[in-house]
């Protein structure tokens, strides 16, 4: 274990980042992540070819990879994902001989995977507490052998979101010929309420803005994202639009700096100059929980100012052709924006009106407007109505449909978007069954499934027999840890396909199974050959992948070939499912997926290697709505905080708002500081407003602990996270900002957004205790 990977927030240090983002800070960051995963060697020839058409596909974010790419086509954190998983490391047997679970069960997130990558399939032994080697025919035949005992309701088929979308399809066809529909997956815990709002107000569940879009656009929106952490690359088409006078609107509680000043490392003239590009030409920094309150501000200074164009027979300020024709809800919601307050509305939003006013009338201006956003959007209480408001916004003015607009929820992991669009949902009305059913001859299960936080439950229920997860860190990942993992070990089997160790591998079930796998740079030979894989990115592009560098050991299988072999010994035959064939040439997975998708796969094989991926059709970019009523629909806000049962603001009671560092992507973190927010060597920290410190009779450097204010009546459980050193930083009052997963025990299960079920992390109400150990005042 390593030493200086322990996280003392008492030995931290703090100074504010006054640098752009990109630039030297990124080029150091490269050397130092390829330096630690001792790959300096092979990984500038990998990276070469990372999001390339004849490469592979980034293993972090799905941002969309363009048909002409930079030399450098990969972030800062594109690179951390990809030397964290061609490192030299290695997660051997011998490091399981020489440690039991529980001292395992000491080490940090970062400790765990920085281990290296596993080798070798696993199985826990309870009389040891290690995980001892096995044979993969031995724990293929052991797992399928404990599922046929099973009641098909009680297993759980989890998936993150890197799998390919061969994985993906054989994942949820396993899952459902096994007999239920219980496909949790990552989905689940980010954008579910983009994929429950925007069916209902524009007929997709996905955006409709793709990278062609940017060059058209004459002005673009941005809603609860930290595009410099979290899609680095879309820097590169925000640096373009600001070149040529695009305005740029930003909306979030932080100042995050990839939306404030953007170097380009691939630019000589500014990485040898002062010379930078300033992202956004208004910031708004809202309140957290405050979008659907500015959101309801801009609307209403925009259906005001059309009223008074109206009365006084000049031009109208909305499109008002366009909302004739394609829409329905107009009228409902300008009753309730003109009814709205604005007092209301600035106390809300932390917002004043000038600020939204002068939001509003650069929106007006243009003719083309494109709105991004992100989870700080999806994860609240009221999420879906927040997307609602995003798609009133854009259809007030008919931006939707047209060059240089639309809407864009910036998804997260790499084909997290991809593996819905191949089944992989809990929602059997979302899968086209006939098409399975006449394909394979087996009969669909029709009982909606399980999403995470109903999986969860089930847990809590001790209704889950078996638990499989396909990737991802799900023990780590959901709230409420303190009643999840006591839980969590009484479930009779759990199984985790897997690259490296993390959290998840160690909070097991009674019996347990690590099934290690290639990563998805990695070469993949099967019987036919050297295979390939495919993705869709965050604009609904697909791409092929093909990997390149050799496996991290010999003894490793694809995804694919997992999920193929358990299927061929845990269903019984069926001559129109062949699992085996299908391990031995992928290109006949892309063509059971053509064939049960045809509208949207067609010529699969043939086109999967289109430079810039191929566009899977979507009807709202034409203006047809596959809605309900045939329209795209207006939705009036029925309150406006996103949040409406937290407790009233002041006293002692803050919102705390969960998020990800620049050294981290989701659960894998890759260093203990995050340069831009100025916080290095911890991640125990809580970003505080200097006001509110100073009313809470606390100060810089003091260590707290964090308790949970329920909100449910019924709801008596103690959650609480110590240890955490306080810091002031420009974040709006009442407002608190803390590390994600490291924060997720603050968080109750029942906190997740109506109709979605996202859980909502970017606003959990606690109260801070002091703690008796102080730390030196922080340094600046």
């Amino acid at each position: 274990m390593n030493m200086e990977n322990k996280d003392d927030p008492r030995k931290a240090t703090f100074d504010e980042y006054t640098n752009a983002a990109g630039g030297w800070g990124s080029v150091h960051a490269l050397g130092s992540i390829l330096l630690q995963e001792k790959v300096m060697l092979k990984g500038p020839r990998i990276l070469s070819k990372q999001n390339k058409p004849d490469g592979f596909a980034c293993v972090s974010c799905s941002w969309a990879k363009p048909a002409d790419p930079h030399v450098f086509e990969f972030c800062e954190n594109g690179a951390k994902a990809t030397a964290w998983e061609i490192t030299s490391k290695r997660a051997d047997p011998a490091l399981f001989a020489q440690h039991t679970v529980a001292e395992l069960e000491q080490w940090t997130d970062m400790e765990l995977e920085a281990a290296g990558r596993l080798t070798d399939p696993l199985r826990y032994d309870p009389v040891t507490d290690k995980y001892l080697p096995v044979a993969w025919s031995e724990a293929f035949d052991a797992i399928a052998a404990e599922l046929k005992t099973m009641d098909p309701e009680s297993v759980v088929f989890y998936s993150s979101g890197r799998a390919s979308l061969e994985a993906s399809y054989l994942y949820q066809l396993m899952a459902r010929m096994y007999g239920n529909n219980h496909l949790p997956d990552s989905s689940n815990m980010c954008h579910e309420s983009t994929s429950v709002a925007l069916p209902k107000s524009i007929g997709v569940p996905v955006g409709t803005v793709t990278l062609d879009d940017f060059q058209h656009t004459d002005c673009i929106l941005f809603f609860g994202h930290n595009t410099g952490t979290n899609a680095p690359r879309m820097l590169h088409q925000l640096e373009d639009v600001r070149k040529r006078g695009v305005p740029i609107v930003t909306f979030n509680p932080l100042r995050e700096r990839g939306l404030e000043r953007f170097v380009n490392p691939q630019s000589p003239v500014e990485m040898l100059t002062p010379a930078h590009t300033d992202v956004s030409t208004q910031y708004v920094q809202i309140k957290v929980g405050g979008d659907i309150a500015a959101l309801t501000g801009m609307i209403k200074w925009i259906v005001e100012a059309d009223d008074l164009a109206r009365a006084a027979g000049a031009k109208r300020i909305v499109d008002a052709d366009f909302i004739a024709a394609h829409t329905h809800g107009f009228d409902e919601l300008a009753a309730a924006v003109r009814a709205a307050s604005w007092e209301e509305i600035e106390r809300i939003s932390g917002v004043g009106r000038d600020e939204l006013e002068q939001a509003a009338k650069t929106y007006v201006k243009a003719n083309a407007v494109m709105l991004m956003y992100g989870m700080g959007v999806t994860q609240h209480r009221e999420g879906v109505q927040a997307i609602h408001m995003l798609t009133n916004l854009l259809l007030l003015r008919g931006n939707m449909g047209k060059p240089g607009a639309g809407i864009c929820p910036i998804r997260g992991h790499s084909n997290v978007q991809g593996q819905r669009t191949v089944g992989i949902t809990e929602k059997p009305e979302l899968v086209p069954m006939d098409k399975l059913r006449q394909q394979f001859h087996f009969e669909p299960p029709a009982k909606k499934g399980w999403n995470t936080v109903e999986a969860c439950e089930a847990v809590l229920a001790h209704k889950v027999s078996a638990f499989i997860m396909l990737g991802g860190n799900f023990v780590r990942a959901v709230p409420d840890h303190g009643r999840i993992e006591p839980a969590w070990r009484e479930i009779p089997l759990t199984v985790q396909i897997l690259t490296k160790l993390n959290r998840s591998a160690l909070i097991h079930g009674k019996k347990s199974f690590l099934l290690p796998c290639l990563g998805r740079i990695e070469i993949d030979r099967q019987a036919s050959g050297e295979q390939a894989v495919s993705v869709e990115d965050s604009t609904g592009c697909m791409h092929g992948s093909r990997g390149l560098a050799e496996p991290a050991s010999p003894n490793l299988l694809s995804e694919v070939a997992i999920i193929g072999e358990l299927a061929s010994r845990l269903l019984p035959p069926n001559p129109h499912a062949d699992w085996r064939g299908w391990v031995a040439d992928y290109s006949t997975i892309r063509d059971a997926i053509e064939r049960t998708y045809p509208d949207i796969f067609h010529d699969f094989n043939q086109r999967m290697w289109t430079p810039g991926g191929f566009a899977r059709p979507l009807d709202a970019r034409e203006r047809k709505w596959k809605t309900p009523n045939g329209k795209a629909n207006f939705f009036a806000p029925a309150g406006l905080d996103s949040d409406p049962d937290m407790p009233a603001p002041g006293g002692e009671v803050l919102r705390l708002m969960t998020t990800r560092g620049d050294s981290q992507f989701n659960t894998t973190v890759y260093g203990l500081s995050d340069r831009f927010r100025g916080v290095h060597g911890t991640r125990r920290v809580l970003l505080m407003n200097r006001a509110d410190i100073d009313r809470l009779h606390l100060r810089e450097g003091a260590m707290v602990t964090a308790v949970t204010v329920n909100t449910a009546p019924d709801d008596h459980a103690h959650r609480s996270v110590g240890t955490l050193r306080i810091q002031a930083f420009d974040i709006p009052p009442g407002c608190v900002m803390g590390y994600y997963p490291e924060l997720n025990p603050l968080i109750p299960l029942y906190h997740h957004a109506r109709e979605s079920k996202v859980p909502a992390v970017k606003a959990v109400p606690i109260r801070l205790v002091l703690e008796n150990r102080d730390a030196p005042a922080a340094s600046r």
